[in-house]
């Protein structure tokens, strides 16, 4: 994460600044304080990331709200070191799923790409006995997204390093979050630097079309321990809030039983399709 510039390069900015503004010392002492508090917050930033890839897993209590409804909570672990995977309970009612689970949560498995959803068992029909639902995400997210979020780039650890392509890395100073002194800082990822999130929430993938996401605006909040306290991304209409609890090392999240699961990706493909 090294900020692209020279000392020349310094130099130069910083003549062509007084020379402009004829702000003399001065100002040049403000250009390299903003330059020099810049290489901060991106070296803090990269600690953080080198930190939480390391880790490989985390206790999160997570929002999720689409802008088009009300916020899903999701509270459980998320794993990265052997390719993204989640283990978390949702809140039933408000993801919409009350007509098939009546438990006022849902437990949500995300392995190697694919949902499981537990939920109420099956009393009849061709999925009779039947208490899990499988759906492919290229339903939600299209081919290419699914493929993107099978690997790394759906997970915490993901984000954090999408912050090396961020823009205009702000440090907006000490704030106490859960209990803890951190750091908040702020960047923009651009649709130009967005790698696989483009994939994912790219403005010609489902989701972007979605959320209408033609950026990425990140916010972290880093403890003294050069890790994570809480990510929030806004993605278009999309916000994604992640309060950090416990990290340790990767888990593997286990799929459900297949004789208990009932894939209904064609089924749920072929409605969403139905909607438009």
């Amino acid at each position: 994460m090294k900020m692209r510039h020279t000392g020349a390069w310094v130099a130069f900015t910083t003549a062509a600044l007084v020379a402009a503004s004829g702000c003399g010392t001065e100002g040049v002492k403000k250009a390299v304080k903003a330059v020099d508090k810049a290489d901060a917050a991106m070296a803090a930033l990269a600690r953080a990331t080198d930190r939480t890839e390391a880790l490989g897993s985390a206790e999160v209590r997570m929002t999720t709200d689409t802008g088009t409804s009300g916020p899903i909570a999701m509270n459980g672990t998320y794993s990265w070191g052997h390719g993204y995977a989640f283990d978390v309970e949702m809140d039933t009612r408000a993801a919409n799923m009350q007509a098939v689970n009546h438990s006022p949560t849902t437990h949500v498995l995300f392995v190697d790409g694919v949902y499981y959803y537990d939920v109420d068992r099956f009393p009849s029909g061709p999925y009779q006995g039947k208490d899990w639902i499988k759906v492919d995400g290229s339903v939600f997210f299209g081919k290419k997204g699914a493929q993107a979020l099978s690997g790394d780039s759906g997970s915490p650890s993901a984000s954090m390093k999408g912050l090396k392509y961020a823009k205009d890395v702000q440090d907006l100073g000490t704030q106490t979050v859960n209990g803890r002194r951190t750091t908040h800082y702020r960047g923009v990822i651009d649709s130009a630097h967005m790698g696989r999130f483009k994939d994912v929430y790219g403005e010609g993938s489902p989701m972007g079309k979605a959320t209408g996401a033609k950026s990425i605006l990140m916010d972290v909040w880093v403890g003294p321990d050069d890790l994570p306290v809480r990510l929030k991304e806004k993605i278009g209409v999309m916000t994604i809030s992640m309060d950090f609890d416990k990290f340790g090392k990767a888990v593997t999240v286990k799929t459900p039983p297949a004789a208990r699961t009932a894939d209904l990706t064609e089924v749920i493909e072929k409605q969403r399709k139905q909607q438009g």
